[in-house]
């Protein structure tokens, strides 16, 4: 049965609907928000409950310094109930977990023992004393400075790094919290050299290593061997530099003595920048670390720090 034609519908194309008789749209739907990655340093992570993070047990058991920890956990040299650990954060319960270095038990629960008997020591390192807490190789070390004034199963290692080249100030604790803060660039902690360079410096060069300048940073290059990737640059400046002396030779062009802070340090960084302004270090010596002196010490000698000068260290780094 043939229905009638609709008149509206005569030119081939279906009319517009009236607002009326128009069904609603339903409304446009948002794509889900992601979740987002909460922002690195905005928050410290934190593990289980009743759980430390593994390189600080490590400090505070007094083996080395939170930074040197962190490098023997990354190279494979420790071990958490018979598995080796090469990834950070790992967490361990002291009271609970065996941890061991290259295959020697720790005792992380001895910090409790030692009921916060920390030990601090300032040293005058030599020329050829390496900045480390033992060596396979049998060469001095730091430690060695001071191991007649340590009580019997006790231990102190160094607070940041001088290359066997320099001479000056090392700090020596086993307060592993005081060694973390004071060695993190957060803190900003200055350390003031005397440096004797050959030649001179103008303007210029003054200028340049103020303003800083890009070098290779080796634990990078070190991590990038064998995986096809390069490595990467860290940005090196002084925070101040100014020439104390300078004298002129024609034979070696003259020397210049410099007083040179840092505030965050690299390998090698003061001995890296000269050079590359064609500057050559020939004595480095450093004189201070925030508000610890030099000051009085003789090559390889030592001393205890006072009181005040322990608590003037905590409150450079606000503990």
């Amino acid at each position: 049965m043939n229905q009638p034609e609709d008149p509206r519908f005569r030119d081939g194309r279906r009319p517009p609907r009236s607002p009326a008789t128009r069904p609603a749209r339903p409304p446009a739907r948002r794509p889900a928000a992601r979740p987002q990655a909460p922002s690195p340093g905005r928050k410290e992570e934190t593990g289980p409950p009743g759980t430390e993070r593994l390189q600080k047990v490590l400090a505070d058991s007094g083996i080395a310094s939170r930074r040197d920890c962190e490098l023997a956990i990354r190279a494979g040299r420790i071990r958490v109930n018979g598995r080796t650990v090469r990834e950070l954060p790992c967490w361990v319960v002291p009271a609970n977990d065996l941890v061991e270095l290259d295959g020697e038990i720790v005792d992380i629960t001895r910090r409790a023992r030692l009921d916060q008997s920390y030990l601090y020591f300032a040293a005058n390192k030599p020329k050829g004393v390496i900045s480390t807490a033992r060596d396979p190789q049998g060469r001095p070390h730091v430690v060695g400075l001071v191991s007649a004034a340590l009580p019997r199963g006790q231990r102190v290692y160094p607070v940041g790094r001088l290359d066997a080249d320099s001479t000056g100030l090392v700090l020596l604790t086993n307060d592993g919290e005081l060694a973390h803060h004071l060695s993190h660039p957060r803190y900003g902690v200055s350390k003031d050299y005397r440096v004797t360079v050959e030649g001179a410096l103008n303007a210029e060069v003054i200028a340049s290593l103020k303003r800083g300048m890009y070098l290779a940073d080796r634990s990078s290059i070190a991590r990038s061997k064998g995986s096809g990737r390069g490595g990467g640059a860290k940005r090196a400046a002084v925070d101040a530099l100014r020439v104390l002396k300078s004298s002129r030779d024609r034979r070696t062009g003259g020397l210049s003595l410099l007083a040179i802070t840092l505030s965050e340090g690299q390998n090698r960084e003061i001995r890296r920048l000269l050079a590359r302004v064609g500057l050559k270090v020939r004595k480095l010596e450093r004189v201070s670390i925030g508000p610890l002196q030099l000051k009085g010490l003789k090559p390889g000698s030592y001393r205890a720090l006072t009181p005040a000068e322990v608590a003037s260290l905590r409150k450079a780094v606000l503990i």
